[in-house]
């Protein structure tokens, strides 16, 4: 009896998650998932770099998250928004100023909001549903759990060699969102569908290794195992001091985050578009959040990254890390003396060198020698 209860509720609860618009939704029981057996040594080795709310331990064990937690609701929600791929963008100088590349999960709204008021929104339907009492926490991207290895144990995918969730009908262009509650639920494998896989979806990376031989900074010491300190997704967010020297000239153009382990994948040739307006790249006046200009993202005070970053997660970055990375993608730009856009750049470069931050001021020296220095 108590069973079919269970198996109902899962059935209802994912119906729920459909109609609110998560495009996959699936169940878990609370347990400690052997990838996470991992997670000690992968610290140990220093890989989390300067990620220290990595170190909780209650991310070895989502039981210790919350007291009675007894499944594990976990949901995805497409961002690929219909613009071409990193990859797929000219590489070398460009006729006017260049332009850097932002992580197509920071063009437009803060995915941590978005998908927060879904999952609230689910709690909420939830307890209206559910007459017994239970306890219910979410989580975007926010808590202790690591949603993609509860994700892959809920049949939403499989963890590929860049340690990204794959589905093998959406690809991994993917939102992850969590809600860890008291409620005894059957599992439910297979994403919507009718009948529970036995086992989570099988890796289907075979023997591909393009997302490990694109990775500029080589940031894979092997497959299925990330040095974030290599990352340039970290390099440019998470890290706040200055950006290792070795790895500036293969950080190309990024300035937020990098796509290039997920924009090579073939699994996400064919990834389906979001029509979602909220994952669409922000409009500022004449600039866009879809390959900016670098001379606009460089120029910009605290004041005005405020107000076009509100309700971004770009903001992460903060305001002093954007214009170091932005100096970095200038050094990198290949810019040429004989172009409209070079003097520009120079005086920028030349402005920022005389910051009185030392970070900023050391990246734009780094940049303007790398003008000077024969490529």
């Amino acid at each position: 009896m108590q069973t079919q209860i269970s198996a109902d509720r899962t059935s209802w609860i994912r119906e729920r998650a459909r109609a609110l618009g998560f495009d996959l939704c699936g169940v878990v029981h609370v347990e400690e998932f052997g990838e996470l057996a991992h997670l000690p040594e992968w610290l140990a080795q220093g890989y989390a770099g300067e990620m220290n709310y990595l170190r909780d331990p209650r991310r070895a064990d989502p039981q210790l998250v919350l007291e009675g937690a007894r499944s594990l609701i976990v949901v995805a929600l497409n961002f690929n928004a219909d613009k071409p791929y990193s990859t797929e963008l000219a590489s070398g100088a460009d006729d006017g100023s260049p332009h850097g590349w932002i992580s197509r999960y920071a063009w437009g709204d803060d995915y941590h909001e978005v998908l927060r008021e879904k999952l609230n929104a689910l709690v909420a339907e939830m307890r209206a549903e559910i007459a017994e009492p239970f306890e219910a926490r979410a989580y975007v991207d926010t808590g202790p759990i690591i949603e993609r290895v509860a994700a892959k144990h809920a049949g939403l995918g499989w963890l590929a060699k860049n340690t990204c969730l794959i589905n093998q009908q959406l690809g991994s262009w993917l939102f992850l969102g969590v809600i860890v509650t008291t409620l005894e639920l059957e599992p439910s494998l297979g994403p919507f569908g009718e009948t529970a896989a036995v086992t989570p979806p099988r890796d289907l990376c075979g023997s591909c290794t393009r997302c490990l031989d694109a990775c500029p900074t080589q940031a894979f010491p092997e497959p299925y195992v990330l040095d974030a300190r290599r990352c340039i997704s970290y390099l440019t967010i998470e890290l706040r001091g200055p950006i290792p020297e070795e790895l500036r000239p293969q950080m190309g153009r990024a300035v937020i985050g990098c796509d290039i382990c997920q924009d090579v994948c073939p699994w996400n040739r064919k990834a389906p578009v979001t029509a979602l307006a909220a994952f669409q790249p922000r409009q500022i006046e004449e600039d866009s959040l879809f390959a900016p200009d670098l001379e606009w993202l460089a120029s910009l005070s605290q004041e005005q990254f405020s107000a076009i970053f509100r309700g971004s997660a770009a903001k992460r970055a903060k305001w002093r890390g954007l214009i170091r990375n932005a100096c970095v993608a200038l050094g990198n730009s290949h810019i040429q003396g004989d172009s409209p856009a070079y003097p520009r750049i120079i005086a920028l470069l030349d402005r920022l060198a005389a910051s009185d931050d030392s970070l900023i001021a050391d990246h734009a020296r780094w940049a303007l020698a790398r003008f000077a220095a024969p490529r």
